[in-house]
């Protein structure tokens, strides 16, 4: 992969409230790679939203750098970072479009802006409504859209400028789960044939898992891991991770069951439908309790992952768990928050 084009070093953000000083960000230090897909991940309030608002200044950072195509943007006069700004596109979750203006008239109001002619404008700006599938609307108002196709409407406006990273912030999270995936399956396109980097802001991990190569995970306003999407899912190491890479099923599980020994395990795409579960019970001679079974697509490849408790009998338990290292099955122990009669 080639160098790195966003670079956030030492990045604090704060802001002055009625009731005190809030870090909503704190020494955030992140690079991405040029080309990347690049997921940052938190719930509610976490500061994923501010944090990608500091990657083109629109939130200017209390302390640190943000380093773009090699250059600090902080220490750029206004002109240049504005022309450092047509580089970096983004699209919301609420669309932004101009509601006087039809879906090519939204396309082209950055090409007007950018001083570009109106013909050249008007057929880039076909040409883009073209790759999203959504030419034969190019006169539709954004009061006859959908959601989805409003969402195409402003990830064309977003390629119009020629972007080198477009920031997603957001963006799927006021569709409907089938939009949700042909939305995300146009970025991943986009990033894969453009090789326009992105950067996804979402609280959803389904969406991580589906478009993200790399991923952040952010918590109260610091990174708490990082890393490749398909590591952290076979090895979520941070209670922040494990919460948003488990689905429902498999969070810390709560319950009385007749052992805590509880395992979640991940088989990658070539292991997934070996029975070796069965092979263990079968050698072992000692029952196994399925809590969970699934199977997930994480950056295009098969996974699938399996909650199970152990036997009661720690001689056996140690066992069981022997037999998994052998067979090369990642698992990561899970603890139970508490027990209900």
């Amino acid at each position: 992969m080639s160098d790195t084009i966003i670079s956030l070093q030492g990045v604090t953000k704060e802001f002055e409230t009625k009731s005190g000083k809030v870090v909503a960000l704190k020494d955030i230090n992140l690079d991405i790679k040029a080309g990347d897909a690049y997921g940052i991940i938190g719930l509610s309030g976490a500061g994923k939203s501010t944090l990608v608002r500091t990657i083109n200044l629109l939130e200017t950072p209390t302390e640190g750098k943000v380093i773009f195509d090699g250059e600090n943007l902080m220490s750029l006069k206004q002109s240049e970072l504005n022309q450092k700004r047509h580089k970096i596109s983004m699209i919301f979750q609420q669309f932004n479009l101009l509601m006087q203006r039809d879906a090519i008239g939204n396309v082209c109001f950055p090409l007007e802006l950018a001083g570009v002619p109106k013909k050249e404008a008007e057929a880039k700006a076909m040409e883009l409504l073209k790759v999203v599938d959504l030419e034969e609307r190019a006169h539709s108002y954004p009061s006859q859209l959908s959601g989805g196709q409003k969402q195409r409407v402003a990830i064309a406006r977003a390629l119009a400028s020629d972007p080198e990273v477009i920031l997603c912030d957001e963006a799927t999270s006021a569709l409907d789960p089938k939009t949700t995936r042909a939305i995300l399956a146009l970025l991943k396109k986009i990033n894969e044939e453009r090789g326009i980097t992105l950067v996804v802001i979402t609280h959803e991990m389904d969406v991580i898992k589906q478009i993200c190569k790399d991923v952040a995970i952010i918590e109260s306003g610091e990174i708490v891991e990082k890393g490749d999407v398909q590591e952290i899912f076979a090895h979520p190491k941070t209670p922040a991770a494990k919460k948003l890479f488990f689905p429902d099923g498999q969070k810390e599980l709560t319950g009385k069951t007749s052992t805590k020994s509880r395992l979640r395990l991940v088989f990658d795409g070539k292991d997934a439908h070996k029975p070796i579960i069965s092979r263990m019970i079968m050698e072992l001679k000692a029952p196994v309790n399925f809590l969970y079974a699934d199977m997930d697509v994480v950056d295009g490849v098969q996974k699938g992952t399996m909650v199970i408790c152990l036997s009661d009998d720690p001689e056996i338990a140690e066992k069981q768990r022997a037999f998994l290292i052998k067979e090369d099955v990642v698992f990561t122990e899970l603890e139970v928050e508490g027990e209900v009669e």
